[in-house]
């Protein structure tokens, strides 16, 4: 793999844990996968988000931050390419839309300082996907505190994710519309997403790729 760094992003449901697997396998890559089901307030942050939304995406900061450190934190992990599920700023992302005013200002000047410490990806993947497809995903995997996730909140993460986007010129972003594909289950269809990631020379910022 010609990138130290390499990340999978995407909505809830979006299939970017599956993806980053698949890559990782593909390419013999070390595979940094996102420990969300630690976190003590998710469950709970679903039943009732107003009370629990902020220990929530603290717990979130805090897990992302120390593993990020602890798995990517040595040069050495890098000489056969890390492939993440996640980035730091993902934090960012969903407490913008999570938090109060007040707490959100709080949260914002901790993540400026743990921000800083960790490295910036090659090439950082965004799987886009409809509400819609997005919803019967997540009923498909079956994860009971995700059922009750609304159409609005999806298309808020949304976005969020191409505002931050837009706010960091510097990075490269592909964003690959994978509505019609079946990677999983269509060896064609990973082909078709595996080669543009892994082989393709994209320019600093966005690149929009529909399949």
């Amino acid at each position: 793999m010609k990138y130290d760094y390499l990340v999978i992003e995407g909505n809830i449901g979006a299939g970017k844990t599956t993806l980053a697997g698949m890559l990782a396998k593909e390419t013999g890559s070390r595979l940094v996968l996102e420990q969300f089901s630690d976190n003590p307030f998710l469950a709970r942050f679903y039943e009732d988000p107003e009370r629990y939304a902020f220990q929530l995406e603290l717990a979130f900061l805090s897990e992302r931050y120390q593993q990020i450190k602890r798995e990517m934190g040595h040069p050495e992990l890098f000489r056969k390419g890390v492939i993440s599920d996640y980035y730091l700023a993902k934090s960012f992302i969903f407490s913008k839309y999570n938090l109060k005013p007040d707490e959100m200002r709080l949260f914002e000047k901790l993540f400026g300082i743990i921000n800083q410490q960790i490295p910036r990806p090659d090439l950082y993947v965004y799987l886009h996907v409809p509400v819609e497809k997005l919803l019967e995903n997540i009923k498909k995997r079956g994860r009971a505190y995700e059922q009750n996730i609304s159409p609005r909140y999806l298309k808020e993460i949304q976005a969020g994710y191409f505002g931050f986007f837009k706010s960091r010129p510097e990075l490269k972003f592909l964003v690959i519309d994978i509505t019609n594909l079946d990677f999983l289950n269509n060896q064609a269809d990973f082909q078709k997403i595996k080669k543009p990631i892994l082989e393709g020379v994209h320019n600093t910022g966005m690149n929009m790729l529909i399949l």
